[in-house]
């Protein structure tokens, strides 16, 4: 399964998400997209098979991908102060991948009803989530 990782800001958490992902299912294929190449680059060092920098790649590679992990700001045009542009969003949300997202609420966005577990259960439960669903 080809999975896209998508992250900006320094990409901590797509870090996180990858070396978990890497730790758990080695034979998905993952590609770090990172709005900046700060966040591709820490992306990349964590175990992603390859990167991609900026709106271009990232509205081309989410077509190309089976699944699409990230934080619940990756659907919000303007998020990461202004780094993830209103096509990123558009094309990421319009993806035929399926999403699975983290409601990480640094984004004005809230999503209720949700566990308030720790960063790294959330990373884990889509980990989780992901070995479910192949």
């Amino acid at each position: 399964m080809k999975i896209a990782v998508i992250d900006g800001q320094g990409g901590g958490i797509g870090k996180a998400i990858i070396e978990r992902i890497k730790a758990r299912c080695p034979e998905h294929e993952v590609i770090a997209l990172g709005t900046n190449a700060l966040a591709s680059s820490a992306m990349l060092r964590a175990g992603a098979d390859s990167c991609a920098t900026g709106e271009n790649a990232i509205c081309y590679n989410v077509g190309e991908v089976s699944l699409i992990l990230g934080t619940m700001g990756i659907l919000v045009p303007n998020a990461m102060l202004g780094e993830l542009s209103p096509a990123m969003a558009a094309a990421i949300g319009a993806a035929k991948a399926r999403k699975i997202l983290i409601p990480y609420q640094k984004c004005n966005v809230f999503v209720v009803g949700t566990d308030k577990g720790t960063l790294q259960a959330q990373i884990e439960e889509m980990v989780e989530k992901i070995i479910s669903t192949v």
